[in-house]
């Protein structure tokens, strides 16, 4: 099992100190621990903000948006393959290709976020069949600047219906053979992904990955 861990020592902490504060601010009984806690969740910003060309207010609004306990996030994503080809989607906000996908929402069914996540990004209707695997998806190989923990799980998919339609979020939508990738969207889309979803498709008894 890869359990390789790039992130630095300084966003580490960074992250604790959010937590430990974001967890405080939710159970906080009076004006004295508010503003207490609202200030170990600064004091997150300002590290993330010493060690990056960020600023520190725009990223305490950012870390202060998360209510209550702290937990992981989750990051749902479709594996869709067709003639053995992966469809992806070019993202707006980095110009890179990842699986189609998304943050999950309060109350939504694992599944229905990718067929869902999918449609919106990609215009194609799909239907789930398996779970590929659950990543740490702060702990994988090539993951950028995150301010949150969050778990990954890539289910394999079956294209169904629906035409390539862009989205407000994505600019450009194709299949491609695994051995000839675009520019990967490494905070979505990574190596160690498509390595188990190639694994899935040799063999479909394999049991999912799990970190």
């Amino acid at each position: 099992m890869d359990r390789k861990d790039n992130t630095p020592q300084w966003l580490k902490w960074a992250r604790e100190i959010q937590s430990l504060g974001q967890t405080g601010l939710a159970f906080s009984e009076n004006h004295y621990e508010e503003e207490r806690n609202k200030r170990i969740i600064e004091l997150a910003s300002e590290i993330i903000a010493e060690h990056t060309n960020l600023e520190k207010q725009p990223l305490e609004k950012i870390l202060m948006v998360q209510p209550g306990y702290a937990t992981p996030k989750v990051d749902v994503r479709s594996a869709v393959v067709k003639d053995n080809k992966i469809l992806l989607v070019k993202e707006m906000d980095d110009g890179r290709w990842a699986m189609p996908g998304g943050w999950a929402d309060i109350g939504d069914y694992p599944s229905e976020v990718a067929i869902r996540e999918t449609k919106e990004e990609s215009g194609y209707d799909i239907s789930v069949n398996k779970i590929v695997g659950v990543f740490d998806a702060n702990r994988s190989a090539g993951r950028m600047l995150e301010f949150f923990h969050a778990f990954k799980v890539v289910f394999l998919c079956e294209l169904v219906g629906g035409e390539a339609t862009p989205s407000n979020e994505t600019s450009d939508v194709g299949f491609f053979p695994f051995d000839d990738l675009p520019e990967l969207s490494p905070n979505r889309t990574n190596e160690r992904h498509l390595k188990e979803i190639k694994l899935h498709l040799e063999n479909p008894a394999r049991l999912a990955l799990f970190d």
